[in-house]
């Protein structure tokens, strides 16, 4: 993948944490998508005064994907950006539900790109979620 595919990636995970709903921690997150044929599905992170029942943005954009079914379950890679207020602060990592998420529908060289405001990191899911549980261990 390239730069621009990754900057890109990035400005539509930008546009979609405008939608985030965090009124208890004020943490915004956006995340992009993509699959190999090219569709990205957005998500934004859900909160809910019952925090267990919060939703991440990463788990919002693979449930729309999925739910869309088709030729979109080949996933490439996935921006997420997120921070404080109305600001891009600093790396938004995926938490462990989203690195368990991702296992099951990507392998462990599916590409997360983080962004703080200045500077993309990208690493792979196999970094992230090392030995990880899935599919494979259920003998599929």
């Amino acid at each position: 993948m390239t730069n621009k595919t990754y900057l890109d990636l990035i400005e539509k995970a930008t546009f979609a944490r405008v939608n985030a709903y965090a009124p208890y921690s004020g943490y915004k997150v956006g995340a992009a998508l993509l699959c190999s044929d090219g569709t990205v599905f957005k998500g934004a992170n859900i909160e809910n005064s019952a925090y267990s029942e919060t939703v991440c943005a990463e788990r919002v954009a693979f449930f729309h994907a999925i739910n869309k079914g088709g030729d979109r379950r080949d996933f490439k890679a996935i921006a997420i950006v997120g921070g404080k207020g109305n600001k891009i602060t600093d790396f938004a990592y995926p938490c462990g539900s989203c690195r368990q998420v991702m296992s099951e529908f990507c392998s462990d060289k599916f590409k997360i790109v983080l962004y703080d405001g200045k500077e993309v990191k990208v690493t792979t899911l196999g970094k992230l979620l090392p030995d990880n549980f899935g599919p494979k261990n259920l003998g599929k």
